[in-house]
This record gives structure tokens, sequence and C-alpha cells, in this order.
């Protein structure tokens, strides 16, 4: 049994010299974001996926920084409220590299929406898409497909998307309230870990094109979503995920040839990456509320690791994840299993106590600081007004080298 007690090395997920340095740096508990880690990724799957038109979630990390530098790159940005398009306009994303890509609107939202120059809706109900034409009258409308989210940490296969068939008819209902059918979306499920995944979506949304070219309906585009993994974390079990990325792109740049071809239809493709993007180059520096052990019912003697920040302010996907912790003022420190928890008076707030062990220095004490690595995505917007009175996370970012 291990743990990470010293900086890594700068070829780890997430551990840039640069984000390394402003951890260190860090007196107080904060998340830090590495931009110019954030603008490689988003360089690296230009060339993975060229001419893909990259939509960022911003849903995974709203922060004006974030998206003002993937702005000036010619990143747009997928947006699931007004709000969120207002923020994505005063981060400086044209209007026009912005759509609504939330299924679930109201009358107000959609309209909201549409008087800030938001043009492009995704839709997946014919009740849904009969409100967007009242409300947005001459907007594009692009149709989600329900997928099953196998392979995928977090499936998304029950609140969005619809059959295939009600797709056609959606679409043909868009056209007769003056609409434009413009596009086709899916989404494989968030952290999606095989590459089946996109290839089985690809061949769900070549059977709509077919449908609907014979019913002389053209499209401009595909929506690929998102579900692009990040590559630094580990399961539940502390097993590092290890998602095969080359074949993911050749299967995706696979299966938009082959949609490509599909008579009928002109189309481009767009993709919403999220936490592949973002993940990887932000950490958070938290310290130890406490180490304590104590007896279970059974007997046996029980560590507890009690950070300042767990799954109501920073952490809230340890559900499925077993965050990367290193203790930096801690070298060759004799390690002992324990159970990581947040502060909260909840019990929640807590990796698995079964199978969700941490090696953990022996000799922490409280106020130690600890570095938790790949926690870049959700680690903000997850964050409300402080739950139990255990406020949201500051935050700061690294540019060319200065924190």
């Amino acid at each position: 049994m291990t743990c990470e007690t010293a900086p890594l090395p700068a070829t780890g997920p997430g551990a840039a010299p640069r984000l390394l340095a402003a951890l260190a740096a860090a007196d107080d508990d904060r998340i830090v974001f590495d931009l110019e880690g954030i603008e490689g990724a988003y360089e690296a799957l230009l060339r993975e996926l060229p001419g893909v038109a990259v939509r960022f979630a911003m849903k995974a990390c709203p922060v004006d920084e974030v998206l003002a530098r993937l702005a000036a790159r010619g990143c747009g940005v997928d947006a699931a409220s007004p709000h969120e398009v207002e923020q994505a306009l005063r981060a400086g994303v044209p209007i026009g590299r912005t759509h609504y890509g939330n299924t679930v609107k109201s009358d107000r939202d959609i309209a909201d929406a549409h008087r800030l120059g938001i043009t492009d809706f995704a839709t997946d109900s014919l009740e849904d898409v009969t409100a967007i034409a009242r409300h947005a009258p001459g907007a594009r409308v692009f149709c989600r497909l329900a997928t099953t989210g196998e392979g995928a940490l977090w499936g998304l296969s029950n609140k969005y998307g619809c059959s295939p068939a009600d797709a056609v008819a959606i679409l043909e209902r868009a056209r007769e309230l003056g609409l434009t059918p413009a596009g086709l979306s899916v989404h494989v499920g968030s952290q999606q870990m095989t590459a089946d995944a996109w290839s089985d979506a690809c061949d769900l949304i070549a059977d709509v094109l077919t449908a609907l070219a014979r019913r002389g309906i053209s499209l401009d585009h595909v929506n690929l979503g998102g579900g692009l993994p990040a590559l630094g974390y580990r399961d539940q079990h502390g097993t590092p995920l290890d998602p095969p990325m080359d074949k993911i792109f050749a299967v995706i740049r696979e299966g938009m040839a082959r949609l490509g071809a599909i008579p009928g239809h002109r189309l481009g493709f767009v993709i919403e990456p999220g936490r592949h993007l973002i993940a990887d180059h932000g950490a958070i520096r938290a310290h130890v509320s406490r180490l304590a052990a104590r007896r279970r019912p059974d007997g046996e003697r029980q560590y507890w690791l009690y950070l300042s920040c767990g799954k109501f302010n920073g952490l809230y996907e340890m559900d499925q994840l077993q965050y990367r912790l290193v203790f930096p003022t801690h070298h060759d420190a004799d390690p002992v299993p324990a159970v990581v928890a947040g502060p909260t008076c909840d019990s929640d707030d807590a990796f698995s106590h079964e199978h969700g062990l941490v090696a953990v220095p022996e000799a922490l004490a409280s106020g130690d600081p600890v570095w938790v690595l790949s926690s870049g995505a959700y680690a903000t917007s997850y964050m409300t007004q402080g739950f139990n009175g255990f406020g949201p996370l500051a935050y700061t970012w690294t540019e060319g080298g200065e924190a």
C-alpha cells in the first residue's frame, strides 16, 4: 500500500509543474485551474477531430476565465439555461457559437434565450418543439436521440433523448411549424470508457438520417455530444481508469465519415466535451481536518481521514470516483488505510466504506495541506451557498507559468 506524499512528475495527468507550483503556493483552500493546460487539451482535440465544431459543456466549469480562454481559441459553448447564455456572452463567446443544449426548458427559458440571440435549440419531444415554435419562431432545432449509456460511469440514459421514430415525428412537426430541422444529437454517457458507445450511436443516427431523407428532410449537422473521458481518474476501488482514447477517436472519425456519406444531407459535426477538457487541468488545495481511528461494531480498528472539502464543496463525484490525493508535507510516510470523508454532518459525504479505502500518512495532523488532483470538472458548478455552513471553494488560475 502506498500513498502519494510528494509532488507528482509532470508527465502525470493534472500534474503540470505550473499547477503543482500554484498548489504549493496556496496557503488556504481553493481550486486552481491551469488555463494553458485547458487550452492544450482543446487544441489536442481539434487535432484528433479536424473540422469538428467544439461546443464546451460549460456546466462542467462555469468559470469566466476558462470560458474566455476557450473562446479566444474559437471554442463555442453548449448552454443549458438563459443564465449560462448570458455568462458565455460576457466571457466573449459569440452568440453564433452558442446553442441551447438542454431539452428541458420552460416557455420563459425559450423566449429569454431567443431574445439573447440563440437560434439553435435541442429538443426531444413534440411538446417542447411546439413551445420552441411559439416562443422562438423560425429557430433551428436538433433532436436528441436516447442512448443506453452503457460503458459510462454516469449513463444519462433516462431523463433525455427520444426514440428514432419519435425523432422523425418531432423533426417533421418542426418543419410544419416553420422551424428548421437542423440536426440530430446524442450523448453516450459521461466519462464513457468504451469506443463501442460511439459506434452504436452512429448506427442509431444513420437509421434516422435515412428515414428523414425519405421524407425530404435534409439536416446540416450531427452533434455527437459529450462523454469524452478525463484521463486522471480512479474508480471507487482506487484503480486508475484507462480509457482507450486512440480507439475512441478512431471510431468517432470513422462514424463521421460514414454518416457524411448518407445521401440527402450535407453534414457538419459538433461535439460537446466538458470533463475531457477540464478535469485533469484543475486541482484543489484543501487541508486535513482530522485523522481519527475508532472501533467498528465488529471490533476492527478503522481510520477516517476528514478533509476540509468533500461531496458538497468540491468533490461531488465521489460516488463513482476515488480522487487522487497528494500529501506534500509528508515524505516517505508510513501509510494507513482510511476512509476519506468531507467535513459535513452527512454520511454520504465520504468515499465507499467497503472498497474505497485510501492509503494516507499515519502522521497526518489537523491543518496539513492535501492536494486533490484531476478535480477540475464540476468542482465549482455543483457547489451552491455552502451546505452545513461549509462554503464553496474559492478559485484561481495559472497562466503562462504564473499563478
